[in-house]
């Protein structure tokens, strides 16, 4: 790969996990591409020296918008980092189609549409690497998240699919799946269910992030790490 400067693009990057990965992004040297529904992206790109465009991760058009934008002002992208906002929550068969669909838009179209758009980039380029954040709950389903344990486990499916199909062009995908993090408030029910007895930080899960998009995870593709303290208890 080029030795230029590195571009990442990050959704639901104006605040939360996705500003605290912008932010880690860019100390490490990335130019950034950061998009939000709210100024919040602007405000984080203006912070950093980047660029933010609003629009919504369940648009197609907005999500183009983001790319050709990246690429008009920096002409490359490296690295994506594909972060969404909370699904439609709800008892588990209360939950109606609409809410099911904007799911599938938020949390596995969102990734599709962004890998049709960037992996020619990509390939052009001689590679890159993709991190979709994603739930601890994916692997052991949770009954406060249906929508969101169901998609993200048809993510990982896709990332391993999508890690198989382009490793050969040096393209690399990993999930990371965050327990309970600081980006939200949590109920005293919480601490007791983890090992190491504290929620999560939102820079905890930005470091994870770098790391898997680094050359130091340079042997790694396909995989979800989860990041949650101890929670889950699968081997």
């Amino acid at each position: 790969m080029s030795q230029e400067k590195k571009v990442a693009v990050v959704t639901a990057g104006g605040g939360g996990i996705g500003r605290a990965i912008a932010l880690e992004l860019s100390n490490r040297g990335y130019d950034l591409a950061l998009m939000s529904r709210s100024e919040a992206c602007e405000t984080t790109a203006d912070e950093v020296g980047g660029l933010g465009v609003r629009g919504s991760v369940t648009d197609a058009h907005d999500l183009s918008k983001l790319v050709d934008a990246a690429m008009a002002r920096f002409g490359r992208i490296d690295a994506v980092v594909c972060h969404t906002a909370h699904p439609p929550k709800g008892d588990l068969l209360a939950i109606d189609d609409e809410a099911w669909h904007l799911g599938l838009d938020m949390l596995i179209l969102n990734v599709v549409r962004l890998t049709r758009a960037i992996t020619p980039i990509m390939e052009k380029q001689g590679g890159g690497a993709w991190v979709n954040i994603s739930t601890f709950a994916a692997f052991e389903p949770e009954q406060a998240l249906p929508v969101s344990c169901t998609l993200r486990a048809g993510l990982s499916s896709f990332a391993k699919l999508y890690a198989d199909r382009y490793a050969n062009a040096n393209i690399r995908m990993n999930n990371v799946l965050p327990g309970f993090i600081d980006s939200l408030q949590h109920s005293d029910t919480v601490l007791p269910r983890i090992p190491m007895g504290r929620i999560g930080t939102v820079d905890e899960i930005a470091k994870t992030t770098a790391f898997l998009l680094s050359e130091d995870a340079g042997y790694m593709t396909g995989q979800n790490l989860i990041v949650d303290g101890g929670i889950t208890r699968h081997l």
